[in-house]
Order: structure tokens, then C-alpha cells, then sequence
């Protein structure tokens, strides 16, 4: 670690100083502005659709297709920005490379996903095609990084829920405000780590400056480990609705997704995910506790988590 990174690493006054983000306007993204905001920093959001004008964060709209050749989004007198957060899509962030340099950027932290190892051996070529785009994501940022002199935080989060926005839970409980029920494969045992959107974002902003986190990467799992089946009934209670589990078999399952991917909302649902339910999907976040104290919520769904 270089000596002034550390030095503001460990900086606990009121203005840390600059930081941008992209992909500020997903999900997490709009869970962290406000927590940067209140730590201190000096935020400029960058998003393919812009940002709302005035207010504690500056907002900059990124291009439709960005390229190593793009000039500067920023003035020359906002250049200064050593800090940055990527929330945005793994796989786009080679496009702001450029933008990322002529910012003077020395620490840089993004956002992957454990999907990179849950869906390697996925029975769904598509869901492979999404693991390798991972890892090669993450191994084609990690070179740029070592090539830079830039610290590299890679943070991967288990399945995200929250505040209404979410594709996973959201989807299950649109699914039961259609039909009334939900089908599961077999027993679907499988155990799940929920981690909610404002705990990933609460560990960006602690990971940002924790000096232990220089040049590494974390799973970032859920405070519950529970089972396919029991976080799905959770969606019934939440939604104020009787718990209607349906068990299937395999061969009605596919018929069902059959029919069921002729309709928008459900074309990208296969039988793998359905396979899934009856593994375990468990990832220890022990790492980041001890090293940024990350300790995420126990899972309990509100209304509000799972939108309209």
C-alpha cells in the first residue's frame, strides 16, 4: 500500500475527500450515495441515465457506449478523484479505464458477484456464459489495476434483495401476485444468503479506505443461511399471503417453464434455476468481518423490499 493511500485510509475526519461512482443509479448504487454523502466524501455519480440536478452528489451521464479513446467526463478542475466505487455491470468497467486514470484514480473497488462460481457448472450454457464473463471480468481489471499501481477491492455478493428493485425475491413475488403460488423443484433444500442491498452498500463504503482490503477480494453473503424453500415462504408472509409451496417434479417443472417463457417477464427462466434450489449456495464473509467489519442484517423481508 502506498504511504498516502494509507495515510487517508486511516483519516477518520468529516471530509475524506473525492470519490465517483458508476452505476449509481442501480440498485446498490442508490443505497450508497446518501451513506458517502453522510460519511463526508465529495460524491460525483456517474450513470448511463444521468442524475437529478443540485444536491449533496454531482451527477454526470456516462456515454451510451463508452471506449478506451473517450475523453474526459469531468472537468479538469474535478479530475483530482483518487477514490472510486463500481456498481455498475463487472464486465463494462474496462469501457472507463480511461476515465478512471485521467482521474488520478489510486484506489479502486467493484462490485462481482459469487455467481461466478455458482453457475461454472450450471446445466444452462447461457448461466455459464455469465460465470466466465465474471471471471474474466475480474481477472481483466485485476491485470489493469496490478499494471497501474492501483488497489484493487473486489467485493461478491450472494443473492441481493431489496427495496423493490431487486431480481430475485422481486421476481418471486411477482410470480405470486399472478398465480397465487410458487413452484419448487423437489424439496428445494438448497441453502441461500440473502444479503440486502443497503448491507452491500454499507460494505463498499467500509471497504473503500480499510487498509487490510488493499488487493483483495470477498464474498459478501447474507446474516441468515436458510433454505430455498423457507426464504420463498418468507415472500408469502411478507406479502400478507397464505403460503402456497407447490412441489414438482423436474419434467413438470421444464413443461411449466415451457409455457411460462412465452411470457416476457419469464423468458429468461430455465431449468437450472430450478436445479438450484436443491443446492447449497453458501459463502463464508468471515474475511470482511475481520477486516472492515462487515456484519449483515439477519434476513427479514418487508413489504417494501419486494416493490409493487
Amino acid at each position: 500500500m502506498s504511504p498516502s493511500i494509507a495515510s487517508l485510509a486511516q483519516n477518520d475526519g468529516a471530509n475524506p475527500g473525492p470519490v465517483g461512482v458508476i452505476g449509481a443509479s442501480s440498485l446498490v448504487g442508490n443505497c450508497l450515495l446518501p451513506m458517502l454523502v453522510q460519511d463526508g466524501w465529495q460524491v460525483t455519480a456517474f450513470s448511463r441515465q444521468g442524475g437529478p440536478f443540485g444536491g449533496e452528489v454531482t451527477w454526470r451521464q456516462l456515454p451510451a457506449a463508452a471506449s478506451s479513446t473517450s475523453k474526459p467526463l469531468l472537468p479538469a478542475t474535478e479530475r483530482a478523484t483518487p477514490y472510486w466505487i463500481s456498481v455498475a455491470p463487472l464486465w463494462v468497467l474496462a469501457e472507463h479505464f480511461s476515465l478512471f486514470e485521467s482521474c488520478g484514480v489510486r484506489r479502486l473497488l467493484v462490485l462481482s458477484s459469487t455467481s461466478r462460481f455458482s453457475k461454472d457448472d450450471s446445466s444452462d450454457l447461457q448461466e455459464q456464459a455469465i460465470a466466465q464473463r465474471l471471471a474474466d471480468a475480474e481477472a481483466q481489471v485485476q491485470a489493469w489495476a496490478a499494471s497501474r499501481g492501483v488497489e484493487l477491492v473486489i467485493l461478491r455478493p450472494t443473492l441481493i434483495y431489496g427495496l423493490g428493485r431487486d431480481k430475485n425475491l422481486c421476481e418471486i413475488a411477482r410470480f405470486i401476485r399472478r398465480f397465487g403460488f410458487f413452484p419448487l423443484l423437489g424439496a428445494a433444500q438448497g441453502l441461500r444468503q440473502p444479503v440486502h442491498a443497503q448491507d452491500v452498500a454499507s460494505a463498499c463504503l467500509a471497504a473503500l479506505r480499510a487498509p487490510a482490503a488493499a488487493n483483495r477480494a470477498y464474498n459478501i453473503s447474507g446474516g441468515s443461511t436458510l433454505a430455498y424453500r423457507q426464504m420463498a415462504a418468507q415472500v408469502f408472509v411478507a406479502l400478507g399471503r397464505p403460503v402456497r409451496l407447490l412441489q414438482v417434479p423436474l419434467w413438470v417443472f421444464s413443461l411449466a417453464l415451457a409455457v411460462l417463457r412465452c411470457l416476457p417477464p419469464y423468458r429468461h427462466w430455465s431449468a437450472a434455476m430450478a436445479e438450484r434450489m436443491n443446492r447449497d449456495l453458501v459463502f463464508d464473509h468471515g474475511d470482511a468481518t475481520r477486516d472492515f467489519a462487515f456484519a449483515p442484517r439477519v434476513f427479514a423481508l418487508s413489504r417494501e423490499d419486494l416493490g409493487k
